[in-house]
């Protein structure tokens, strides 16, 4: 019967094997110091129309309210950092390059499940990626992957930020890794002064409602707001510039995940190109990237208002 610590070995190097840069392993238990800094970032209305926020309040901070008997949260990091980036504008966030991680990491998450099943011991979990109640930085932190930035990420020492992050709840014991005690942000505010909405406050607070990503991608309004005009700074998609200055992301190294490769009009194309680009061609171009999230009508709007 192998022990706590062989188990652990064994799922992180299934995890490695699959493509996840690192995995750390936490104690599933309620997270009640997250769940007081959530209550207050709603209350301050800092997710905007993001009402589904406001949902599952209880099963964001207590894992066994997931998954019955939670034992143990595995994170794990995917890396996106592109070796091809865009050298002209609209800009486009670098995570939605390729296809949609969503589906890539959900693939991952199933078939992580079912290798620990068969060699390393019958297990019952359930694997999420940004799109259910689950506070997935808190989870990386506790599980000593990296510290959250001013800007709100989280940050691994040896290769920044440019990870998409999974979670894996389970009822197996596990051996738990040590959080990250320090944070090595120190007294750089790079993030800060350079976000073009003003939208990172003090003490690792984000004002959902200002930034970027949140009016190009979350915002279903026809009309972007007009005191806005003029600070996008060419972002059509998303927003990087939190993540581009941040002297810790000069050790991202590029991805090898062959799903995240650009599609090719996402470093081709221009503005006149966007322009021309009708409703039909958007919905084969895209049809599997993140992209279609915001639909032809958002890229139009976004693109419209960056242009005038």
């Amino acid at each position: 019967m192998i022990n706590l610590q062989q188990r652990s070995s064994a799922i992180k190097a299934l995890a490695h094997q699959l493509g996840f840069q690192y995995c750390g392993i936490a104690k599933a238990a309620r997270l009640d110091a997250d769940a007081r800094r959530l209550e207050q970032w709603l209350n301050r209305g800092y997710h905007g129309s993001m009402h589904y926020m406001e949902n599952h309040f209880d099963l964001r901070v207590d894992p066994s309210k997931l998954v019955t008997g939670a034992q143990s949260v595995i994170t794990l990091l995917l890396n996106y950092f592109p070796a091809q980036q865009q050298t002209g504008v609209p800009k486009i966030s670098k995570y939605a390059y390729g296809k949609d991680y969503h589906e890539v990491i959900r693939s991952k998450l199933k078939t992580l499940l079912q290798q620990i099943n068969e060699n390393v011991g019958a297990i019952h979990g359930r694997g999420f990626v940004d799109s259910a109640p689950v506070l997935e930085r808190s989870w990386a932190l506790q599980s000593g992957l990296g510290w959250i930035g001013k800007n709100g990420n989280l940050i691994n020492k040896q290769s920044g930020s440019f990870f998409f992050i999974a979670t894996l709840i389970t009822d197996m014991a596990l051996q738990y890794d040590d959080p990250i005690a320090k944070d090595y942000c120190g007294s750089c505010t790079k993030c800060i002064d350079h976000c073009p909405t003003d939208a990172i406050l003090p003490d690792k607070v984000i004002d959902g409602s200002k930034c970027i990503s949140y009016f190009t991608i979350e915002l279903k309004d026809a009309l972007l707001p007009a005191n806005m005009k003029g600070h996008f700074d060419n972002w059509m998609f998303g927003c990087d510039t939190c993540q581009d200055v941040c002297p810790w992301n000069r050790f991202s190294k590029a991805h090898n995940e062959n799903d995240f490769d650009a599609i090719p009009q996402i470093l081709q194309y221009n503005e006149k190109d966007w322009e021309a680009l009708t409703e039909e061609s958007f919905k084969i171009i895209f049809k599997d990237s993140p992209i279609k999230r915001t639909k032809f009508s958002g890229i139009k709007r976004n693109l419209h208002f960056i242009a005038s």
